[in-house]
């Protein structure tokens, strides 16, 4: 297996095997109903962290930027998760490399974090991968637009399609806040999406060619 598949399977694979833990604990198979909200507490993204609020452990503020992508909400919150972060890791990783990819999952979740943490009014915990999946997307529509630019394609019609797709983006983060009546964690989703961008408009681009 490429380096670069393993930068995707491998958190892959610990999103499954923690989920997996966390489901049997809630269904009497091992441990206790209480590892669920005990992870959550402990490794999810409390906003209020970032406002004075006590912390667990004294490095749980700066900790939660790396551990609330790693937890789902269940089976159906990570199985929806996967399929897009295969799909889309799998793609950007052959045109990225295993470093750049790295690098861009960790920017996009980063990024997730701290706009959930600036933004959000919840004083729920948010959890799951989807700071960095926007960052994947943000690539793709990156990818796309540095293939039309090789093919010498307008620069106002590269510039039109990034600009349709970050807009449908955008209307899909306010179909699905509408439907999930705000459990949505649209504030995540953005904050990845903006940080990728910046980053691939800077440091990572551009995309290696083939």
């Amino acid at each position: 297996m490429s380096a670069a598949r393993w930068v995707w399977v491998g958190p892959a694979v610990v999103f499954v095997l923690i989920e997996a833990l966390l489901s049997g604990a809630d269904t009497g198979l091992w441990g206790s109903p209480l590892w669920r909200p005990l992870a959550y507490q402990y490794g999810g993204f409390w906003a209020g962290l970032l406002h004075g609020w006590q912390a667990n452990y004294p490095a749980q503020p700066l900790a939660m930027f790396a551990t609330y992508p790693f937890l789902h909400a269940g089976w159906q919150h990570l199985l929806g998760n996967l399929v897009v972060f295969g799909w889309l890791g799998e793609q950007i990783g052959r045109s990225f490399g295993a470093a750049r990819l790295a690098a861009l999952l960790a920017i996009s979740a980063l990024g997730g974090g701290a706009c959930f943490g600036l933004l959000t009014t919840s004083p729920r915990p948010m959890v799951g991968a989807s700071g960095a999946i926007m960052g994947l997307v943000a690539a793709w529509i990156a990818g796309e637009a540095h293939e039309m630019a090789r093919n010498g394609q307008p620069r106002a019609r590269i510039l039109r399609m990034c600009a349709l797709r970050s807009a449908a983006v955008l209307a899909l983060n306010l179909a699905g806040t509408w439907i999930e009546a705000g459990g949505l964690a649209w504030e995540t989703h953005l904050g990845g999406f903006v940080a990728a961008a910046l980053a691939l408009v800077t440091t990572l681009r551009p995309l290696r060619q083939k």
